[in-house]
């Protein structure tokens, strides 16, 4: 079985925006092959292609795999080392503030923390979801990652850590307590109450992308209620924020959308409340160093004025470890 490998130095990468290498790279993944046969599929000189394959050999991405002798003539065959490539590569900015970087659930606490600790890091952010920024932070993509994932067991978030980190020391830290409901137009002209409105043939809805928090929960509502996403108009129709449910609501683009309250007040909207959810901050054990001024910030009297100013957050808990 031919393996995958990830591609994390720049200068292979960098190899490889070369696209006659690229091509070449990736036809020695199908099948080896010798100068004199690349040089045949690419319609180029024994010369050219021996160039390019020096450039890979060195960079360790192709290998010879046979040696033949027909007739006093040696012939090399060439293949890749790897089936497929995966490239990777985290590119930060030049800075004098150490940069952090977040992956995972969208909250708009953090897009007001990232102002108030500009001075001491640069915090760059990436909404991917609370299951991918899980994934990225074990694939070395980020140093923090943000998430409210409930487990079938009624739990929040160190199920899923477990089950993805069973070999790392893994820390959660809770930033707040949401709530998360129903976000409608102002005075709920269609009078949404509850999840299985979503379901009603007028309403149309507005998603958050597979992954999310806010998602599995969503789906798994679903499913105890019997309902399917066929039934609702507009449940493949995702965005990758809160605000950015809100706002298409805000626009008369959706009659309601499932999110925090927070997004909800931001854009003067009606808010139907239907559960408060745990919002935690996972790191690695071995990567607190560029977390830890955000740690400290978490402590702060003005971290939780901060946060009391925005509707549907509770900080009573923030800033507490959670034993995984």
């Amino acid at each position: 079985m031919k393996r995958i490998e990830t591609l994390e130095s720049f200068e292979q990468i960098k190899l490889l925006a070369d696209p006659r290498r690229l091509a070449i790279l990736r036809r020695l993944m199908a099948a080896p092959s010798s100068l004199t046969q690349l040089g045949g599929i690419f319609g180029e000189s024994p010369a050219w292609v021996r160039h390019h394959l020096k450039k890979l050999e060195q960079a360790g991405l192709v290998e010879i795999s046979q040696v033949t002798v027909t007739a006093g003539i040696t012939e090399k065959f060439y293949r890749a080392c790897a089936g497929a490539l995966l490239l990777r590569k985290l590119v930060l900015p030049y800075s004098d503030q150490p940069p952090l970087v977040f992956a995972g659930s969208h909250d708009t606490a953090l897009d007001q923390v990232s102002g108030q600790l500009s001075p001491h890091i640069h915090l760059v952010t990436l909404p991917v979801g609370s299951l991918d920024g899980l994934i990225n932070l074990r694939q070395g993509l980020c140093h923090v990652a943000g998430t409210h994932l409930l487990d079938e067991s009624g739990e929040y978030n160190t199920p899923y850590v477990n089950l993805l980190f069973p070999d790392r020391q893994v820390e959660l830290v809770t930033l707040a307590h949401r709530t998360q409901g129903l976000i409608v137009p102002e005075g709920n002209p269609k009078g949404l109450r509850e999840i299985k409105d979503l379901a009603r043939e007028e309403v149309t809805f507005i998603n958050r992308n597979p992954g999310s928090g806010t998602r599995v929960w969503l789906d798994r509502e679903l499913a105890y209620l019997g309902l399917g996403p066929n039934q609702i108009t507009g449940y493949d129709r995702v965005v990758n924020t809160h605000s950015g449910a809100a706002y298409l609501v805000w626009a008369g683009k959706a009659d309601v959308a499932l999110g925090i309250q927070a997004a909800a007040a931001q854009h003067q909207l009606g808010f139907v409340p239907l559960f408060d959810e745990r919002y935690d901050l996972i790191f690695l054990r071995a990567q607190l160093e560029p977390v830890l001024p955000l740690l400290d910030y978490l402590q702060t009297k003005q971290f939780r004025t901060c946060l009391q100013s925005l509707t549907g957050y509770n900080t009573a808990h923030s800033g507490e470890r959670i034993a995984s």
